[in-house]
């Protein structure tokens, strides 16, 4: 089921678009009987062309010539094309399918190609694409661009193979189970897109570079489209539970905001407590993030934390204006949580939002609460604009926390704890968490009715189109990894 080499560049690229690369190159080793087997091309197709008009550069192993394992001349091959993208400004797509480093050609080749990833970085969108094996230090070079896409049950990606762990270690585990796509898409987080075939994956890729521009120095693509700008969905009124503890899909929001309800998603199936991903409004791409109260009450924790604060840097990156649609409680409690580090990785998202440069908008929709709306784009953060909707609640804390903490003595000695308990939580409320009061302090900018959060986020962003800040002096950040 799978497509070859060439398949996967010719439907990657417009008809008749791609120009190919070192068609002849071949490699020097003579080691092993390698002599004997010079496949002219050396197990991967490389070169440029248009996709959707556009010109994009990209590299597809072929597992059908010696594994497509990367050997000098394999390696001298893929640096050259994104050297290529690199200088010209443009995409950079890698279709992996390999057998992993060339054994017989000794150490060294894999590493020009992670250098050039990492030199890459941040200049065009690197987007990798795992549609077969992909073992060893290989993983690297996914690992370091923009996206990984895999096809589900026929690709994997592991530092080290089951036959490895089970001597090691005595585990025993398919490949699927251990470097699958949906390993790599629900646990581990290092993949960001599955795909059920070849043929889905990179008609997703194509949608994907539909979302980007061709550099750091262009603006990404608008389009236009039928979507009326002053659309009002009057269903948002209602989407809200009356119970501030009831879950609800935030999903529903996103697709009621953006262009013709059309969102795709990034890591859909890691941390599902956090949205991310990229849309439109008013034919002008976005980024996404928001809480989902649909799992773990919308609560931050470490992967999620992760999740968004990657998004948020690639989204500054590549110019790509950041709204936040806020429902947090905040952080996820326990004992575990702290012990996997949340103060590391929460501090990350707070680095991420604060450092992008591009237009940052945030919508409070429910809960907005300590530090973890801090994560989540509030004013003192950087935000450019704050809108809230009328059941929006910003505060410190909850207000049954608050009250805990400020009534301990006067509830402990009440009558009717609960009572007591319950009353000052709603006076506490009602004094303090309200959008108005957050208004009258400056840091909500609008309260808005649900149903205007469409017109009223495309005018902000049209206020927004020339932004532009100054870095401080500096060699560069040091984000808390």
């Amino acid at each position: 089921g799978k497509l070859t080499a060439r398949e996967r560049i010719e439907m990657l690229f417009d008809k008749g678009a791609f120009v190919e690369l070192d068609m002849f190159a071949q490699h020097d080793c003579h080691d092993f009987d390698m002599q004997q087997k010079r496949p002219l091309g050396d197990g991967v197709v490389g070169g440029w062309g248009k996709v959707n008009g556009r010109t994009v550069y990209a590299y597809a192993q072929d597992f059908t010539q010696l594994g497509g394992t990367v050997g000098f001349a394999h390696a001298k091959k893929v640096c050259n094309v994104i050297q290529l993208a690199r200088e010209t400004r443009s995409p950079i797509v890698a279709l992996l399918d390999s057998g992993g480093a060339r054994i017989q050609e000794g150490s060294g080749a894999y590493s020009q190609i992670f250098y050039e990833n990492i030199v890459t970085s941040g200049v065009v969108p690197q987007i990798s694409a795992v549609m077969g094996n992909c073992a060893g230090g290989g993983v690297y070079s996914p690992a370091l661009t923009d996206f990984v896409f895999m096809v589900d049950k026929t690709s994997q990606m592991f530092i080290t193979g089951p036959l490895v762990i089970k001597e090691a270690t005595g585990e025993e585990i398919t490949m699927q189970e251990l470097g699958g796509a949906k390993p790599h898409s629900q646990v581990s987080g290092v993949c960001d897109f599955v795909s059920a075939t070849d043929q889905d994956c990179i008609q997703s890729i194509r949608k994907l570079l539909g979302f980007l521009p061709s550099s750091y120095a262009e603006k990404p693509p608008s389009i236009s489209n039928d979507d009326d700008p002053e659309r009002r969905d009057d269903d948002l009124a209602r989407v809200l539970p009356q119970n501030r503890r009831t879950p609800f899909d935030m999903r529903k929001v996103i697709s009621s905001i953006v262009d013709n309800g059309d969102f795709l998603e990034v890591k859909a199936g890691f941390a599902r407590n956090m949205l991310t991903g990229f849309a439109r409004l008013n034919g002008q791409p976005v980024g996404i993030v928001a809480n989902q109260p649909m799992v773990l009450a919308g609560c931050l924790e470490t992967n999620s934390s992760d999740k968004a604060a990657k998004f948020y840097r690639t989204c500054d990156c590549y110019n790509i204006p950041i709204i936040c649609l806020v429902d947090v409680p905040g952080y996820l409690p326990g004992v575990a949580e702290e012990h996997k580090g949340i103060i590391r990785h929460g501090a990350k998202m707070l680095y991420g939002f604060t450092e992008a440069t591009v237009p940052k908008i945030t919508c409070v929709v429910r809960k907005a609460y300590g530090g973890a709306y801090s994560a989540m784009g509030s004013k003192a953060m950087g935000s450019d604009m704050v809108f809230a909707w009328p059941s929006a609640e910003v505060a410190i804390m909850g207000p049954e926390a608050a009250v805990s903490v400020l009534y301990r003595k006067e509830i402990e000695s009440a009558e009717d704890k609960a009572k007591l308990r319950r009353e000052k939580a709603d006076e506490y409320r009602e004094k303090f968490t309200t959008p108005y009061y957050g208004a009258s302090r400056q840091i909500i900018d609008i309260v808005i009715r649900p149903e205007e959060t469409r017109p009223i986020l495309i005018k902000a962003l049209e206020a927004l189109k020339g932004k532009q800040v100054a870095a401080p002096s500096r060699k560069h950040g040091n984000i808390p990894l």
